[in-house]
Parts: C-alpha cells; sequence; structure tokens
C-alpha cells in the first residue's frame, strides 16, 4: 500500500478558503462520513467512472484487494455525483480515509439545480477530488467486466463488503437520476456470483 496521506496534505489548492467543494463519485456519494456545511448533485465533465483502483484497506486486504471507484480521463464523458462545501480541517480525515493512492486534484465542477421533474444545470465552481491514477501501486487497471465482478463478488475488508461498496453505488447513482454504463454493468455481472 502506497499512504499519501502527507502528499494529500501538502495539495493545498485551496489554501486560505473558509470552505471548499468536494466532489464525491464513488462511496463519497452514499457515504458522508464528515461534516458539510451543504451538498449538492453535481457533475464533472472529460471523466468517467471506472472501477480500476485496489482497495487494500476499506474493501479489500493486501493480500486479496478489492476494487473501488477512480476516473479515467475520457473526452466528452459527464460523471454526476454529490458535491459536499466542507470546511479545510474535513481534509485531514478525507486524507485518511483516500491514502491508498489516492490524491487531492483540483476540476471544475458543474450544480445540477431542481427545475420541476428535470434537472437543469446551475453554476461551475473549482473543487476537489481524491484521483488515483495508473501510477500508483495499488492501482489495478482495466479488466473484463466479469473479471471485476468476480474480484468484487468475493472481496472484503474492514469497511465491508465490495459487493456492498458497488451496490450502494449503484443506488446511489440511481437516486441521482443518472446513468452509469460501467457501474451498471458490473452489477449485472454480480447477479452470476450470488
Amino acid at each position: 500500500m502506497f499512504d499519501t496521506t502527507a502528499l494529500n496534505q501538502q495539495r493545498n489548492f485551496f489554501d486560505g478558503h473558509a470552505d471548499i467543494w468536494l466532489f464525491g463519485y464513488g462511496s463519497l456519494i452514499w457515504k458522508a462520513d464528515f461534516a458539510y456545511l451543504e451538498r449538492q448533485p453535481a457533475f464533472i465533465t472529460g471523466w468517467a467512472r471506472r472501477f480500476w483502483q485496489g482497495s487494500h484497506d476499506h474493501r479489500g486486504t493486501p493480500d486479496a484487494p478489492g476494487r473501488v471507484a477512480t476516473l479515467i480521463r475520457a473526452q466528452g464523458e459527464v460523471c454526476h455525483g454529490m458535491a459536499y462545501r466542507i470546511t479545510p480541517d474535513v481534509l485531514a480525515p478525507l486524507d485518511v480515509r483516500e491514502k491508498n493512492g489516492y490524491l487531492r486534484e483540483k476540476v471544475p465542477l458543474t450544480f445540477l439545480g431542481q427545475h420541476g421533474d428535470t434537472q437543469t444545470e446551475k453554476a461551475t465552481t473549482e473543487g476537489l477530488i481524491y484521483l488515483a491514477t495508473e501510477d500508483n501501486p495499488a492501482f489495478l487497471g482495466e479488466a473484463s467486466l466479469d473479471d471485476i465482478a468476480h474480484q468484487i463478488a468475493y472481496s472484503h475488508g474492514p469497511s465491508g463488503s465490495n459487493k456492498a461498496y458497488l451496490l450502494n453505488l449503484a443506488q446511489a447513482l440511481r437516486e441521482l437520476g443518472t446513468d452509469d454504463a460501467h457501474v451498471f454493468a458490473i452489477e449485472e455481472q454480480l447477479h452470476r456470483y450470488q
């Protein structure tokens, strides 16, 4: 495992700000176990969610890592999630939570407003994401949907089963009213391993 905690504490993109927007695209959508001032559905463009990051400390173990979400650059793609307005002191525990290869990165994010039954775009601002790229030691990379589903079906770590992580994320995305072909295809493959 490569602990990125110290590196992240040096990545102060918003020094001096009283609050920061954090964009969650994985477990942060449905497991916000941190204090926040407000939360809003949002999206980022040019990124796609993929289950290509290994989890040795939450949804798997060093000997049998699970697979969790990260982002890859993907021109024309839109990744929906949840934005949280937080105070800077919240970053320290988040750095620990995301220490297995994730680094803070700055991205433009767009909030979604509610207009009747349809979502409409609202303001855009800069925010933070935690991103695990292919140069971190826990990165597992691309695999077939079946191989990913098989690994997720049988991985378990201190934070629970990898399967629960994926199913909770799929449910959270449905509640946001968004489609994610990668996540839903893995969810469909998981039915083979029940």
